[in-house]
């Protein structure tokens, strides 16, 4: 009994302590009225449970600040211990997260700081730099789940995934947000995901053997910014997401109308996971895999409806330049390029002859009647052709600032010109619009040139002085030229057509037939497989991409040189929008048809008043914008080869 005594006896006596030394909150309060004790998780505790170093009554030896061992260790001593243990061990205390001692309240409770709502500002307090960006965070699609949508139950917030007081560093490999741990974490919310993941990826099978170079959850969504899968954003992110590991493939695949497309911000054009699937994605020669080629028309029908079996030979990772891959391609590709490389050094060599030749002319005042605007004039264009070279430039025009952003699409200016035009959706429906222009007027001209032969007998348009077709004496204009230019003899007598603007003329025909039919195959793909095999969709896109810069680049560089900038005619010539020709000029340029229309009688029936000041105006403007846009499409066009 003697013990138990003494046993009442001590607690009576520490009581009696409490009650002096530690007063009860209200009496605390009486006099630290700066103090809000406003507390829901310490209603029972009274001030001196966590001030345990007060000594006297009037404190009149003073109070030290308390730590967090002598105050929050006194109950919460295991979780103190944890804290010791983690990542933030001296570098915060108890209040850093939970907030003024004083206003601690239940995680469960939306005014505590550390509930799932608050502890996200809490934390971002300390961990504001990358990769710990609390805006990212916020914008991602789990916390806006979180604090838009209000899934405080569902969402995660930062101790959902790095754990509550034993929060460890992310290259510790005790944490649950590292490397090998992050699967296991993120798959307890996303359960089947995982699950499927673990056995149905190439990326998965590897994690769940030990391996350590593999791309796990966090490699492909990121930690914080997660974006929801089906948001645009994440979707035109995913190809470059992939290509941090797949750089070749990435790259094969921008240079696909898919990559091109996707690149320029259209969501709905396919991509990597579109193909290869999210979390079952497995090598192409795997019979399971979505890209095998017994699954491949199936994977591409959940785009294409209606697709046919042919496709399965379409490669949407073509590389045309690789003859170990398809040859057919590659041969085109080798056409194309000998093509284009072709026509570039003879016109290049061509024309910088004739510019230093004609400067050396200028200054010599060879050149005062080919220049001058004096005099009367001829009419050389009816209002129909004038008409239908509007229609040409501006579908050309159209046409050229609506896909050549598509085969340079890596570069900035590309990327701002879609801007520009409203997007790539809507630049889409542009370049179709001008598409079915160009065959139109293709059309009227072709029909137009068969009622002239057929009905009304005109057979110069076949042969002859006015005929377009290239003729023998074509080839000895041309040879004459290139001896003028290198002042080995005088420049040759000029008909009604030069080579240059037979070449010029002929290659608009063979523009519209080659682009014309890939561009048709790329726009109705469907259609073409039915009959054709799906490795042409990869030829289709060489031959559309390479001859749209041929196209492109001989009308920005050359043909605008023949036209207006060669010194005869700088800065423009704008016969081709008055129709009206001065007639010293023709008799310059054009001897021979100046004296053909004299010797028949005809060139006083072809004068015509000089044009007017509105007219003169009129295509100086038009012809200002169509040259401007040419001229900084072609410097767009130099720089971005000369930059890839």
């Amino acid at each position: 009994m003697a013990g138990g005594a003494k046993l009442v006896f001590g607690l009576v006596l520490s009581c009696l302590a409490v009650s002096v030394y530690a007063q009860d909150i209200d009496d605390c309060l009486a006099c630290h009225d700066d103090v809000e004790h406003t507390s829901m998780a310490h209603t029972d505790v009274s001030c001196g449970e966590c001030h345990t170093n007060i000594t006297d009554k009037r404190h009149r030896r003073g109070v030290e600040p308390l730590t967090d061992e002598e105050s929050c260790g006194e109950c919460h001593g295991r979780t103190l211990r944890t804290v010791g243990r983690s990542v933030h061990d001296g570098e915060s205390n108890c209040a850093s997260c939970h907030g003024d001692p004083h206003a601690i309240h239940r995680i469960d409770d939306p005014a505590s700081a550390v509930s799932p709502v608050n502890q996200i500002q809490y934390c971002g307090a300390c961990h504001d730099e990358p990769p710990y960006l609390v805006d990212g965070f916020l914008a991602s699609v789990h916390g806006r789940g979180l604090l838009r949508s209000g899934l405080v139950e569902a969402a995660p917030s930062c101790a959902s995934c790095h754990g509550v007081h034993d929060i460890k560093a992310i290259d510790d490999d005790g944490a649950p947000t590292s490397h090998a741990n992050s699967p296991e974490m993120c798959g307890s919310c996303h359960g089947t995901l995982l699950d499927d993941w673990k056995v149905k990826s190439s990326h998965g099978i590897g994690w769940a053997a030990g391996s350590d170079d593999v791309p796990v959850c966090t490699d492909c969504h990121s930690s914080h910014a997660i974006i929801d899968p089906i948001m645009a954003e994440a979707r035109l992110q995913s190809a470059d997401t992939c290509g941090d590991c797949h750089e070749e493939y990435l790259t094969t695949f921008r240079a696909t109308f898919h990559g091109q497309a996707s690149n320029l911000g259209l969501a709905v054009s396919a991509t990597c996971s579109d193909c290869h699937t999210s979390h079952a994605n497995l090598p192409a020669d795997d019979p399971h895999s979505s890209v095998h080629v017994d699954n491949v028309v199936e994977t591409c029908a959940n785009c294409h409806e209606g697709v046919s079996p042919a496709i399965a030979s379409f490669n949407p990772h073509s590389d045309p330049t690789d003859p170990d891959g398809n040859f057919a391609v590659y041969i085109v590709w080798l056409f194309m390029t000998s093509l284009l490389i072709g026509v570039f050094i003879f016109f290049g060599a061509h024309d910088s002859l004739w510019l230093q030749r004609s400067i050396v002319a200028l200054l010599r005042g060879e050149l005062k009647e080919e220049r001058s605007k004096q005099g009367p004039y001829i009419k050389r264009f009816s209002a129909m052709y004038i008409s239908m070279h509007v229609v040409i430039i501006t579908t050309f025009l159209l046409l050229a600032l609506t896909g050549l952003p598509l085969k340079f699409h890596y570069t900035p200016w590309a990327q701002t010109l879609i801007g520009w035009l409203g997007g790539i959706e809507f630049a889409r429906v542009i370049h179709r619009l001008a598409a079915i222009g160009t065959f139109g007027y293709m059309g009227f001209h072709v029909l137009n040139l068969f009622i002239r032969w057929a009905f009304l007998r005109e057979r110069g348009l076949m042969w002859g002085s006015s005929s377009m077709v290239p003729q023998w004496r074509d080839v000895k204009d041309f040879v004459a030229n290139i001896r003028y230019f290198l002042y080995l003899g005088e420049r040759p007598a000029g008909d009604r057509w030069t080579y240059w603007e037979k070449f010029d003329y002929l290659a608009v025909f063979w523009g519209v037939v080659i682009i014309g039919l890939s561009g048709l195959m790329l726009w109705f793909p469907l259609f073409f497989t039915q009959f054709l095999p799906g490795w042409t969709l990869n030829a289709a896109h060489v031959v559309h991409s390479d001859e749209a810069l041929l196209a492109t680049g001989f009308i920005f560089i050359f043909h605008f040189f023949h036209t207006h900038l060669r010194p005869e005619s700088f800065p423009m010539d704008i016969v081709v929008f008055t129709g009206k020709m001065p007639l010293h000029r023709l008799k310059a340029e054009r001897p021979l048809e100046y004296q053909r229309l004299v010797d028949n009688n005809e060139l006083d029936d072809l004068i015509v008043e000089p044009p007017t000041r509105a007219e003169a105006m009129t295509a100086y403007i038009w012809g200002s914008i169509f040259l401007s846009i040419g001229i900084a499409l072609a410097i767009g066009i130099i720089w971005a080869l000369l930059s890839h």
